[in-house]
């Protein structure tokens, strides 16, 4: 029995990258390059015509750029993007125009650093943007406060991870919270150089303070701390304060940084003081993690699959029983804040 092949469009203005990537897609068994582009008014007319499974699209591109063409093609005719991005802030603006996920550009001169980029991450993520639900997303706005502050115990603690599609969940969920949030520490799968555009992206449209962490950072009521790319991020205990650990170290799960390695150290150290989330994103990071919390007393949310990108590591946690409460993502920071103050309540009944 014939697989069917992925379709693949590859929109790029050079002409020997975009060769490059055709060439390197077409040969992968699970992928074919059905059609090409150097401009977004032939990526359109292209569309059209081939009705392509998933697009690859640069920012930088001659009448009209990548970003701008996005925010025009998706309301009309959603399909799944991975973008191909210099180290930039664009690409957190392809995402909130509608892209799947995104991989950064590599250098032309280093032929097997080409031939690894489009083998090991460009192929898998078009796989992975594949399966990808499209369309749809209607973002969240930042609100009203959901509680006053200085309601909740500084013991606590909110963990989230996510991967593909989890920036625009992160970023709708923490849009939500207000200064009084305890302490929240996030994964999500990205590259370094990413992680810290991501966070003063963050930092700049959210109450809370979000940043980039770092060995030593305290955890502290309305303050997010992103794990870094390329580094293991752990909670640690000293002297009766949560910090965080940001390290070298292997990949666990094929991830660095990892939510399973987040997520077990807040079993061990938070325990039944914290709330875990897990959001979008393919394969299973976070889910054993979620359940060693779970098992721990946390409280634990996992992402719907209506609200998905890519129903994966939330489906893979919600399988295995460590998801308590599964909702729409516009539903999960009011749940947080309710556990939060039942957590607070119960404290004072104690």
């Amino acid at each position: 029995m014939q697989i069917k092949k992925i379709r693949v469009l590859v929109v790029d203005d050079s002409l020997v990258f975009r060769k490059l990537l055709v060439n390197g897609l077409n040969s992968d068994p699970a992928l074919e390059v059905v059609a090409e582009a150097s401009n977004a008014y032939e990526a359109r007319d292209a569309i059209i015509k081939y009705s392509p499974d998933v697009m690859t699209l640069d920012v930088e591109l001659p009448h009209m750029n990548g970003i701008e063409f996005l925010r025009k093609l998706m309301p009309q005719r959603p399909i799944p993007v991975v973008v191909i991005s210099a180290l930039s802030n664009a690409v957190f603006d392809a995402l909130h125009a509608g892209a799947v996920d995104y991989v950064r550009k590599p250098s032309l001169s280093e032929k097997r650093q080409l031939e690894n980029f489009i083998r090991q991450e460009l192929a898998v993520k078009v796989k992975i943007a594949s399966t990808a639900r499209v369309g749809g997303r209607k973002q969240m706005g930042i609100g009203n406060p959901l509680f006053t502050a200085g309601k909740f115990s500084p013991d606590t603690l909110v963990a989230i991870g996510a991967s593909t599609g989890g920036t625009e969940a992160i970023y709708d969920v923490v849009r939500q919270l207000d200064v009084d949030i305890p302490g929240v520490v996030i994964v999500q799968h990205m590259p370094p150089g990413f992680t810290d555009m991501y966070a003063k992206r963050l930092n700049n449209d959210c109450r809370i303070e979000v940043r980039e962490a770092k060995t030593g950072d305290r955890v502290m009521p309305g303050l997010a701390l992103l794990a870094p790319g390329d580094k293991q991020m752990r909670l640690v205990k000293v002297n009766g304060t949560y910090q965080v650990e940001c390290k070298d170290g292997p990949k666990v799960g094929g991830h660095r940084p990892a939510v399973n390695v987040l997520f077990d150290s807040v079993a061990q150290y938070v325990g039944k003081n914290a709330i875990g989330v897990i959001l979008t994103g393919m394969g299973g990071d976070g889910a054993q993690g979620l359940l060693k919390m779970r098992n721990s007393g946390a409280e634990t949310i996992g992402q719907d699959e209506e609200s998905c990108v890519v129903y994966g590591m939330p489906k893979v946690a919600y399988d295995i029983g460590a998801v308590k409460y599964q909702l729409p993502l516009s539903e999960i920071p009011k749940k947080i804040y309710g556990l939060l103050n039942q957590k607070q309540v119960g404290k004072k009944g104690e």
